[in-house]
């Protein structure tokens, strides 16, 4: 068969993948940002949190109606309404920023509507990206936003220090909301394939949802690890910081382990859009086993080397599990239940975060901090290696991609 041409060769893809890219530059900016903004405004960490929890909770409560609307809907309607809606809070933010005296009530109420926004706009990514690539490029499509999500993940630090330390934060938010203005730019050019639904009422399509998930074991039982792998990740950075201090001399360690982290997720980004593995969950859920590794380097103490490398490999993992897991979630999921499916994928992964970030200091306070290093470390390695045993997950490859193919029709009939 002749090679199939790279999928920024498509001209809805390639909108999409630069108004995507722009659009996370903007917002890997925004988190050092925020916390220099409401810190030097208040001067108290505890309002911070405040903030932070404005813009998380209305998203963990709204996830699964996102994910209604982005199947009702024609997936790009929905990004592009969610974009130009991002785009005002954020510039209202560095309008306060800028004008010298903020209010904190306003930030986080605008922290709030943006993310009750995010709630809608994350469970779309899916089907626009399924309905601008062919299904036999969609790995490489994926592995492209992964590869610059990454990308971001470094160089978006470097962007927010230039612009706090020339200019102020304000402008980091007026940056941000200028990637949301351009982003919706371009998704108002393209041309999104959509599957209307049947029409049902709003619980119908939640349980039907619901149901999509539950009934494919190599699905949940997954949602499960990745859960784990969130909860872990909160612990390791709840305790890294003070113990980069106390273990490792400071800062210098810390950033340098963050980094490696980075530009591992970013290699394990370009992996995924060559790798094809016969059995690619189970593959990518065995790479994300390996976050235990820096957990427990960290915990005693191991040579500084040896936990940046970890954490390094680690990060690998990550990078190459997100093509590919999103890749087997659009090939196996019918299209028009995608973007339910894809919200309670977030939902369960968003929410492991908070418990990780409450339960760290309260046990590192009582038992030190290696004892919940450790805890994570063995939550999450045999949360990951567990997904071995079940069926569906070994299984996983042209048998259920097949089986999507062959209910979509008769499903989105009805």
């Amino acid at each position: 068969m002749p090679p199939l041409p790279h999928p920024l060769r498509t001209r809805s893809f390639r909108l999409l993948f630069i108004g995507r890219s722009l659009s996370l530059l903007g917002d890997a900016v925004i988190p050092p940002a925020l916390a220099l903004a409401v810190y030097m405004a208040t001067g108290s960490t505890g309002q911070l949190a405040i903030v932070l929890g404005c813009a998380m909770v209305p998203k963990l409560l709204l996830l699964p109606f996102g994910g209604v609307a982005g199947d009702r809907f024609n997936a790009r309607t929905v990004a592009l309404t969610t974009d130009l809606v991002r785009c005002a809070t954020q510039l209202f933010v560095g309008y306060e920023l800028l004008g010298g005296d903020p209010k904190l009530w306003q930030i986080a109420l605008a922290e709030a509507i943006g993310g009750s926004a995010s709630a809608f706009a994350m469970p779309a990514l899916a089907p626009l990206l399924t309905g601008t690539v062919d299904k036999e490029n969609r790995q490489r499509a994926n592995a492209l936003m992964g590869v610059v999500n990454s990308a971001t993940r470094i160089g978006g630090p470097a962007v927010a220090g230039a612009l706090i330390l020339t200019a102020g934060p304000g402008w980091a938010f007026v940056l941000d909301s200028a990637s949301f203005a351009i982003s919706a730019a371009l998704l108002s050019a393209i041309r999104v394939r959509h599957v209307p639904p049947v029409r049902r009422s709003l619980v119908a399509d939640l349980k039907e949802g619901w149901g999509e998930v539950r009934s494919r074991d190599w699905y949940w039982t997954s949602l499960f690890a990745h859960s784990a792998w969130n909860g872990a990740a909160a612990v390791l950075m709840t305790l890294g910081p003070a113990i980069a201090f106390k273990e490792f001399g400071g800062k210098t360690f810390w950033l340098v382990f963050l980094q490696a982290g980075a530009i591992g997720l970013l290699l394990g980004s370009l992996v995924a859009g060559r790798a094809r593995p016969k059995r690619p969950v189970l593959t990518a859920n065995l790479g994300l086993a390996t976050y235990a590794l820096p957990l427990t380097l960290l915990a005693v103490s191991a040579p500084a080397p040896l936990a940046i490398a970890a954490y390094g490999i680690a990060q690998a993992g990550l990078g190459f599990l997100s093509p590919v897991w999103e890749t087997s979630v659009q090939s196996a999921i019918p299209s028009h239940a995608l973007a339910r499916v894809t919200s309670y994928d977030w939902l369960l992964s968003l929410a492991a975060a908070p418990v990780g970030y409450a339960l760290a200091p309260l046990a590192a306070d009582v038992w030190g901090p290696e004892v919940p290093l450790v805890a994570a470390a063995l939550v999450v390695g045999g949360a990951c290696l567990a997904t071995a045993a079940v069926p569906g997950v070994r299984r996983f490859g042209q048998q259920e991609e097949t089986r999507a193919v062959q209910e979509a029709p008769v499903l989105a009939k009805g």
